[in-house]
């Protein structure tokens, strides 16, 4: 993380959002409401210009969804490594789940040595229903 990168209060205000969200992935409106409701507004043109900033500098992940009307964003985090496990994401609460098991680097290798194609696992997310939503009737 470059500090000359967020030099405003409103790229201060974001970069500390994202950062206590950093488990979830969520797009720039979601984002947008969340700080407007905290009393917080910030600009959609402010904050995809320094969600693109971020993504650049390699601080945070862009994933469009299925339809490509959206995209949805995450700080990274660096400890985790997150290019080299796959993650799921639940679709009732938002939640992004680290999927770091043994078997789906089994999958990954399977894919590669019987279909020659390499998995990105920065990319790569499992959309579904977590067990605290399935658990609350979210399916």
């Amino acid at each position: 993380m470059q500090k000359s990168t967020y030099n405003t209060k409103q790229k201060k205000i974001i970069y500390n959002f994202l950062l206590q969200n950093k488990d979830r992935l969520m797009t720039c409106d979601e984002i947008a409401d969340s700080l407007k409701a905290e009393g917080t507004p910030v600009g959609k043109a402010t904050l995809y210009r320094f969600l693109d900033s971020l993504v650049s500098l390699g601080d945070a992940r862009k994933l469009s969804n299925e339809d490509k009307k959206c995209a949805a964003y995450q700080l990274l985090d660096k400890e985790m490594n997150c290019k080299s496990h796959l993650h799921m994401k639940c679709t009732c609460c938002g939640e992004l789940y680290h999927l770091g098991c043994e078997f789906m680097h089994s999958v990954g290798e399977h894919i590669l040595n019987h279909h020659q194609f390499i998995i990105d696992n920065s990319k790569t997310v499992i959309y579904g229903v977590c067990k605290n939503c399935s658990a609350k009737g979210g399916i």
